[in-house]
């Protein structure tokens, strides 16, 4: 079998999910290449050296650019904070190395564009890591409309609601707190949370037209980790937004990190001429299905346990009725992206598919400021 050494830059929660993929996916798919967990990358040796022990990689760097460069990598995972998958993205396809990013592909379009140019003359295959489209549930949902069980989609709803940053006394910037830094993400819940709401809504139910925004930075001021000032806060704390889909749905979006009381409620709910059906990753393993075609005395909503051989990827699992989880998704998707290599196929969604993401995105933080309905620039 031959091999594909893996380069990860980058050790924390993403580098953990998506080493546990790699070190899991042959074990449980049958492929033409076995993964080698070549070497980690991190600034900070020490931590980078435990994380490397702890998950199996022959070797670490400290300097991206040297891992990059090396022979023995055919495949660069960025798992490092949005401000850097620009320069890293171009700097291995220009070596020729295949590319998973994780989300989102950039901090704005201008960015992504340019991600997606150098993959695409280099030739190399990529994607990004928007792993909710491979939770078994929201791969039958996809099944489902594909197969016009819905019939024609009017409605699309979704939000993603944590409620970490409420305190006032969370700094921003730095390890671990990136994420509060805009120069750093580039945007608030619009990139980090939505932007998963967003890939699967376009999966889904195809792409979106325009949008109507609104945003809001309830914590003015942050001290900064890195500075040791009080500094402006530039993220959107919280973000919803009306869509019109080019299928002519409506669709609402809500993304908060002041939702108290949940940690990561990311629910779906699409409405259907003849079904609807509904997700919630709090109950991950199932999806509510409800068809108006069913005789009128049984008619209501039905709760399918995916969890059988014929649902998508079970049957590489356990037996039927045990259920698995989050970190599964990531493994259909390092699983997929091999087949598709070895198949010479792009599998989605690559560098372009998330340029689509990031320009819905960029049109939410634009209306946000004009207060104005903003079309969606299309993916050339």
């Amino acid at each position: 079998m031959k091999e594909l050494r893996v380069g990860m830059i980058g050790y924390g929660f993403m580098g953990r999910a998506h080493s546990n993929a790699f070190r899991r996916v042959n074990n449980f798919f049958d492929l033409d290449r076995q993964v080698v967990m070549k070497a980690a990358c991190g600034r900070n040796e020490a931590k980078v050296r435990d994380f490397a022990a702890r998950w199996g990689y022959e070797s670490v760097e400290t300097d991206w650019r040297k891992l990059v460069e090396r022979d023995d990598i055919d495949l660069v995972d960025i798992c490092a904070p949005n401000d850097q998958h620009l320069d890293m993205a171009i700097a291995a396809a220009k070596a020729g190395k295949m590319i998973l990013c994780e989300k989102p592909l950039a901090r704005d379009g201008k960015e992504g564009e340019k991600m997606v140019k150098a993959v695409e003359k280099a030739g190399v295959p990529n994607m990004v890591w928007y792993n909710y489209r491979r939770i078994p549930a929201v791969t039958l949902a996809k099944q489902l409309i594909d197969q016009g069980r819905l019939g024609k989609i009017f409605h699309y709803r979704a939000k993603f609601l944590q409620d970490w940053t409420i305190s006032p006394d969370l700094p921003q910037g730095g390890a671990g707190l990136w994420r509060l830094d805009a120069k750093v993400a580039g945007s608030g819940v619009t990139g980090d949370l939505l932007a998963h709401c967003i890939d699967t809504a376009l999966w889904l139910n195809g792409s979106i037209a325009k949008v109507n925004a609104m945003t809001e930075t309830f914590v003015k001021e942050r001290k900064h980790n890195l500075t040791g000032k009080v500094e402006k806060v530039g993220i959107d704390d919280a973000c919803a937004f009306l869509a019109r889909f080019g299928n002519g749905s409506l669709a609402t979006f809500e993304s908060t990190r002041y939702a108290r009381g949940h940690k990561a409620l990311y629910t779906l709910e699409i409405n259907g001429e003849h079904a609807s059906i509904a997700w919630d990753l709090h109950d991950l393993h199932r999806l509510q299905y409800f068809d108006h075609r069913d005789e009128g005395r049984l008619r209501g909503w039905r709760s399918i346990h995916v969890t059988d051989s014929d649902h998508p990827y079970m049957d590489k699992w356990w037996v039927p009725g045990l259920a698995i989880g989050y970190e599964h998704s990531f493994v259909h998707q390092v699983a997929d992206f091999l087949e598709g290599v070895a198949q010479g196929r792009a599998v989605a969604p690559t560098f372009r598919d998330a340029l689509e993401t990031q320009y819905v995105c960029d049109a939410v933080l634009k209306s946000a400021r004009t207060d104005k309905w903003e079309k969606v620039k299309a993916v050339k």
